[in-house]
């Protein structure tokens, strides 16, 4: 028997709610869930779709693109639109695994230094589905390791770990409870929307099955289909929201320390980027800008002007971004607490006091960021940073990280205007801020705000960029980039990047210019290293380190008006800019987990070498045809090739017949004066849209963009046309082929472009 309202069944004797979200995505859930709002999830997501019921021993429900089939035991089980199953519940034991050792030889083996892998902690729910021979699995966020995740455990508890960022690390700064599966090409999406502590164990234990658990919560998952993984992911970013179109700015360099303790070192910095014409759009100030580290203060001391001091980065084309911490400092004397305190913004213990524990300046209270009220405390507070002339806020230490313990499960936390707790709010946290400080920054400056983080949950995507945290200056975490940045991507995070060169100990000349080499894609692009590193800007090397570094940075300046395409592509389709090639490739098993090389949208194909002292490396290209960016040389596909790779050069190969915008060469990024642009073929003929708008604020959405559609025949006749014209266009377009370049001029009533004969 079940009970049908809309497309929600509740099915009493399988304790479950079964709801179609729309034909492609599924909501399955405790009857006894709360009906309470999701962080992750955007409000009335819900599309009409006619679902036909067949009842028997097993319900089942059907759309045009999903089968869900329940049986009186509870077991969900999932078929695409020809019957071929997606994802079935397990039913058979489980089998957990064998650990030759009692507990005291265990603490004899800890004793001497060896860390054991933990078993998994008590679960109040679990989800356990059967596993096939030929699935992969990807996304969970930033998870180390490599691309595909089947093997391995996963833990989901926001975590500021300051041991090396291996493999075995089970957790790190951010919870994204999103995994997606692939068998053959087959693709799903599991979504599980709690925030309590969870942990996925995807074929470790067993080769028989994978599962989900948690700490606490109601049993709440999204079935996610599609027709391939490129639909799950749009699927998934329908439901928890996607990406916005950036400022086009913050897709340039940008230059950073743990710290530029003083005005004259953010000087320097700056003076060294313009002299040795080193393309930058960004200056990043670390915590000893504040004035003891008191959030939204300035110590005057070392930043006598600070307001003058972003006007003058800003004339030769630099922002400033500062770092903002959570952790309030308790001080009677300062504002900020004060306020926090007569307003009880902040997170107590059970029996009401204030919640006291240790970050960088000291003793530190939390803001509640569960209450709508705090938020928007917090946000009037970034009123603070704009006056200023701050151009983007950086949130970090916001797991919350702490000094003197984790915060105990029971320190009191908001769900909006419910009381709850730090063990059900901890992975919501940074969320929580990191919308308060995108809502600030918005009303304030009507600007598209920049928002940096460290941590964050599922649908965070919606307010912030991320950076994977306090990575370290070694090869192997190099080789972690590109495996972190694409599952991020497939995550929902279609703007991520790392610290290039490594947060942690010290740097190489090589390192830091094959690390550049390989994020060079990476949306986020900045150098960042910790106090006590040896300095780690690009003039601190010799000079050839210096010459490549600009070399690097100037190609991405050429193409960042393909990045800038991407990301607005990617507001309307959830893709990110870096991505796996098995996203659209998944027939090949080549690249099921290929973790050395990614695709820049579907056009470029990147294959950095991550290893030291290596002049080639061997690169795997997929289906199609494929050109040097460089040399135009010709590679086939689904076969491999020796690249020579010398230090410094990028092996970087194009898609064929795909048009290319290339920028003219430029320190900054300045919309304002770009009056033209060039579009080059590879191949034999293309098609490309182009967007511009004013990279800046919200006009787009009333209508102020261009959108372009360039076209090369294979007879070589190329056209500029207006697909939407909303703003100053382009003065003059080129068209680079093999054989001929091509100028177009905007003609004298400005309606369309001309060729110039």
């Amino acid at each position: 028997m079940f009970e049908q309202t809309g497309q929600s069944f509740a099915v009493p004797n399988a304790g479950l709610r079964i709801s179609f979200i729309t034909a492609e995505i599924v909501r399955v859930q405790s009857l006894q869930a709360p009906a309470r709002a999701s962080v992750a999830v955007l409000p009335k997501r819900e599309q009409t779709t006619p679902i036909t019921v067949t009842q028997g021993e097993t319900l089942t429900l059907a759309s045009s693109a999903l089968t869900i089939r329940v049986d009186a035991a509870g077991h969900v089980d999932a078929y695409d639109s020809v019957g071929t199953p997606l994802v079935i519940d397990y039913r058979g034991e489980m089998t957990p695994l064998k650990r030759d050792m009692d507990a005291a030889k265990s603490a004899l083996v800890e004793a001497e230094g060896h860390s054991l892998p933990a078993a998994p902690a008590a679960a109040k729910l679990q989800v356990v589905k059967q596993l096939r021979a030929d699935e992969h699995f990807y996304g969970l966020g930033d998870k180390t390791g490599w691309l595909d995740k089947r093997g391995y455990v996963y833990d989901n508890w926001n975590t500021d770990d300051g041991r090396p960022h291996l493999e075995d690390i089970t957790r790190l700064y951010k919870s994204i409870p999103f995994l997606l599966g692939l068998v053959h090409d087959r693709a799903y999406g599991l979504f599980f929307d709690n925030p309590y502590p969870s942990h996925f164990d995807l074929g470790k234990e067993s080769s028989a099955y994978f599962y989900y658990s948690a700490a606490g919560g109601e049993l709440n998952y999204y079935i996610i289909g599609g027709a391939g993984l490129t639909d799950v992911v749009r699927n998934y970013t329908y439901l928890t929201g996607r990406t916005p179109l950036p400022q086009k700015w913050t897709l340039g360099y940008q230059q950073s320390r743990f710290s530029y303790e003083t005005e004259g070192a953010v000087r320097d910095v700056a003076t060294h980027l313009r002299e040795l014409h080193l393309p930058a759009d960004a200056i990043h100030l670390d915590i000893d800008y504040m004035d003891g580290f008191r959030v939204f203060t300035v110590d005057s001391h070392k930043f006598p002007d600070m307001k003058k001091l972003t006007a003058d980065l800003l004339n030769v084309g630099l922002k400033t971004v500062t770092i903002i911490d959570p952790g309030v400092k308790v001080d009677p004397d300062y504002a900020i607490y004060k306020e926090g305190i007569k307003q009880h913004a902040f997170a107590t213990t059970p029996k009401g006091e204030v919640y006291v524990n240790q970050v960088w300046p000291g003793d530190a209270v939390y803001p509640d960021f569960g209450q709508a009220r705090v938020r928007r405390w917090w946000a009037k507070n970034q009123q603070i940073l704009t006056d200023l002339g701050v151009s983007g806020v950086w949130n970090d230490m916001n797991e919350p990280a702490s000094f003197r313990g984790e915060l105990p499960d029971d320190t009191v936390f908001s769900d909006d205007d419910e009381p709850s707790t730090a063990l059900a709010m901890h992975n919501q946290y940074a969320h929580n801020m990191d919308q308060a400080t995108f809502e600030g920054l918005r009303e304030q400056t009507g600007k598209r705000p920049f928002v940096i983080t460290r941590a964050a949950y599922a649908g965070t995507q919606r307010y912030s960029t991320v950076w994977t945290g306090d990575n370290r200056s070694s090869w192997s975490n190099l080789q972690l980039l590109i495996p972190q940045l694409c599952n991020l991507g497939l995550s929902g995070f279609a703007i991520a990047g790392t610290d290039i060169g490594g947060f942690l100990g010290d740097t190489t000349a090589e390192l830091l210019v094959r690390w550049l080499e390989a994020g060079l894609f990476s949306p986020l692009l900045r150098n960042h290293s910790c106090a006590g590193t040896r300095m780690q800007e690009p003039w601190q090397f010799d000079g050839q380190t210096l010459d490549l570094y600009r070399q690097n940075l100037q190609l991405r300046y050429q193409l960042i008006d393909y990045l800038y395409d991407l990301l607005e592509a990617g507001t309307r389709t959830g893709l990110p800019v870096m991505r796996p090639l098995v996203l659209h490739y998944p027939d090949d098993p080549q690249v099921a987990d290929l973790s050395s090389e990614y695709l820049v949208g579907q056009q470029l194909l990147v294959a950095p070498v991550l290893m030291p002292g290596e002049t080639a490396r061997s690169v795997y290209f997929p289906a199609g045809d494929w050109f040097d960016f460089t040399t135009g040389k010709h590679y086939a596909g689904r076969q491999t090739a020796l690249v020579q790779a010398p230090l410094g050069h990028l092996p970087l190969f194009v898609h064929a017949d795909t048009l290319l915008p290339l920028r003219p060469a430029s320190e900054w990024v300045d919309p304002a004066t770009e009056t033209t642009l060039t579009f080059k073929l590879f191949g034999t003929r293309g098609e490309y849209e182009h967007y511009q708008d004013n990279g800046s604020d919200y006009a787009y959405q009333n209508g102020a963009y261009n959108r372009y559609l360039i076209k090369v025949n294979a007879t070589g006749q190329a056209s500029v046309a207006f697909l939407h014209r909303g703003v100053t266009p382009y003065q003059h377009v080129t068209v680079q082929t093999p054989t001929q370049t091509l100028q177009f001029q905007l003609n004298v009533a400005g309606n369309q472009y001309e060729l110039v004969r």
